[in-house]
């Protein structure tokens, strides 16, 4: 059974790539190039869903001209100029990224022209969204999505319209190449055989990107498209991601070769942004050409083969990699959804309780997950990574482990089958940390009769209080650190309670009704065991500051704590210092 959600959101991205295919099949005709532009916009437009979206080529005085346009704008508008280094425009151009404003007049930075300011109020534009047109590392224009009330603009609306300007730039590229050759061979006839192999360079590109394309239209996958790639050039093809990671191989069935070259020449191509080839020592010759929407580096097409590939391949590499490009978009947006859908039915598992619908149930086995064996909860916890930075780690091993994750109240937090919590706590903060690269946490903790929000609990808690004892670097269930369930455990509240209140209950109500800190006093001294000058450095006060604290302590006690054995007294301290750091959540079930 497919879900609404899921049947809602497929259509959506389908009409995206749709549009793009058919963009990028425009551009195989090398046709009008306004004609081309006006189809880019025309489909950005209705994709995007602002009020207006508009082309702008650089001339050579610096100023953005608008060339094409969709939507209903104003002949004032249409006509209106740009000056250099002026308005959003000009820092798309200054700065060759995508930039935007929530509202132009209040756009931060930006540089304001008087003439142009007076065209941009009467049109009533408000929000603005400009990314860059570039041909081999040259701004050439810029495509702007504007809106005529304030709004932000989303990740994916970024990535989707600097797809867009990637094919504008084509077009205009290829238009200029075309009517370059066509003036070169009516003003010397002498020049015709180079024309003639510029134009077979261009046919060819187009050609393969032209079968690329129709791959991808008829549901092919990277691997088919290596393939397709491999069959049109020869020689051996991979699509990395943009880890380096390979995606799909695809033609001859051999090794790659030298894999220190393979790496140097991808390097490359991801520092220039252009295709690069290097022969290597063993007589082949390696290719590679970037993958990437915007600013975003998506992955690498790398080709080898035993001859040194002409301008007609290395054109050819360029234009798959567009291609590819959408393929990864596509991949990776239909990754997003699912992730975003999984950690969606965690929280309502969380939330609910321990009742499981049956539409939960239904939703779960079209992820082919059991809700009944979902019987180990993990939280994870690193510095310098957040919550959803974890989540994007745990998601691959939820769907290993037929399980689910996601972010809940800030923590990251993983729901699957183990036969052992503690094996299963190391197998995941050894995947952790190799996949960020630093210390992680890594706390489970067994479920009780589907009661995940319990087990969250629990192991959340635990999570913050092993952290603030300084483990920062492993994976271990809750029953290794039973010794402070009263701190991280919501069933044993009460009894926390009631032992702080027998302890430290004056200390406690000392310190709400005057606003002092004996407590705190308190945990400092035992935490350098008595030691008055660390325990005055570590507070920051004056020693007689300290020594009049200690005696405010033993008056408000009753007795003379430091004479006495103070194990329990110890023990408040710390646990009060734990119930301070550990938020539990309230114990009544609705």
């Amino acid at each position: 059974m497919v879900e609404p959600t899921d049947a809602g959101s497929r259509p959506g991205r389908e009409r995206e790539l749709a549009s793009l295919y058919a963009t990028a099949r425009a551009l195989t005709a090398l046709g009008d190039v306004e004609d081309v532009l006006a189809s880019v916009v025309r489909h950005a437009h209705d994709l995007i869903g602002t009020d207006f979206t508009y082309l702008s080529l650089l001339g050579d005085d610096g100023a953005l001209s608008i060339t094409a346009s969709e939507g209903t704008i104003s002949a004032a508008f249409r006509s209106a100029r740009i000056p250099p280094h002026t308005g959003l425009g000009g820092r798309v151009v200054d700065s060759r990224a995508a930039h935007w404003v929530e509202h132009y007049f209040e756009g931060g930075q930006l540089r304001h022209d008087p003439d142009f300011d007076a065209v941009v109020g009467s049109e009533g534009l408000v929000a603005l969204l400009g990314v860059p047109l570039l041909v081999r590392d040259r701004v050439i224009g810029a495509l702007f999505a504007a809106h005529r009330s304030r709004r932000r603009f989303r990740a994916d609306e970024i990535a989707l319209l600097s797809a867009f300007a990637d094919h504008a730039a084509i077009a205009v590229d290829n238009a200029r190449l075309y009517e370059q050759s066509r003036g070169a061979l009516s003003e010397l006839r002498s020049a015709y055989r180079t024309i003639e192999e510029q134009m077979a360079v261009m046919q060819r590109a187009q050609a393969v990107h032209e079968a690329l394309t129709g791959v991808v239209l008829a549901g092919g996958g990277p691997v088919v498209v290596a393939g397709e790639l491999a069959g049109q050039l020869g020689g051996r093809v991979e699509i990395l991601d943009s880890g380096g990671a390979v995606l799909a191989r695809g033609g001859a069935d051999e090794d790659r070769g030298d894999g220190a070259v393979v790496a140097g020449v991808v390097e490359q191509a991801r520092r220039s942004g252009r295709a690069v080839t290097v022969a290597g020592p063993d007589g082949r010759w390696h290719s590679a050409a970037t993958v990437r929407a915007g600013d975003s580096l998506l992955g690498t097409v790398v080709w080898s083969q035993r001859q040194e590939p002409s301008a007609v391949d290395v054109r050819s590499l360029e234009l798959a990699s567009h291609v590819v490009g959408l393929l990864i978009l596509k991949d990776n947006a239909v990754a997003d959804a699912a992730e975003r859908l999984s950690g969606e039915l965690l929280t309502e598992l969380i939330v609910a309780g321990p009742q499981v619908s049956a539409t939960q149930r239904t939703r779960a086995r079209s992820r082919g997950v059991d809700l009944d064996a979902l019987d180990v909860v993990a939280v994870a916890g690193a510095d310098g990574v957040s919550a959803a930075g974890l989540v994007r780690h745990l998601h691959p091993i939820a769907r290993q482990e037929a399980g689910l994750a996601g972010e809940h109240l800030g923590q990251a937090v993983l729901i699957a089958p183990a036969a052992r919590p503690d094996v299963f706590a190391q197998a995941v903060h050894q995947r952790l940390r190799a996949a960020c690269g630093r210390p992680v946490t890594v706390v489970c903790e067994r479920v009780s009769g589907h009661d995940w929000a319990r087990a969250v609990s629990r192991a959340g808690g635990c999570t913050a209080v092993v952290r603030h004892l300084g483990a920062r670097d492993l994976g271990t269930t809750t029953d290794r650190f039973a010794l402070y369930a009263l701190a991280f455990d919501a069933d044993r509240r009460d009894e926390l309670d009631s032992f702080l209140a027998d302890t430290i209950g004056p200390l406690l109500e000392y310190d709400t009704r005057r606003s002092t800190d004996l407590v705190t006093t308190l945990d400092a001294y035992f935490g350098n065991d008595g030691n008055l000058r660390k325990t005055a450095g570590a507070l920051r006060v004056h020693l007689n500051t300290l020594l009049k604290r200690l005696d405010r302590v033993t008056g408000v006690l009753g007795h003379d704590w430091r004479n006495a054995d103070d194990l329990a007294l110890r023990l408040a301290i710390r646990l009060e210092g734990l119930r301070r750091l550990v938020v539990l959540p309230s114990t009544d079930r609705r």
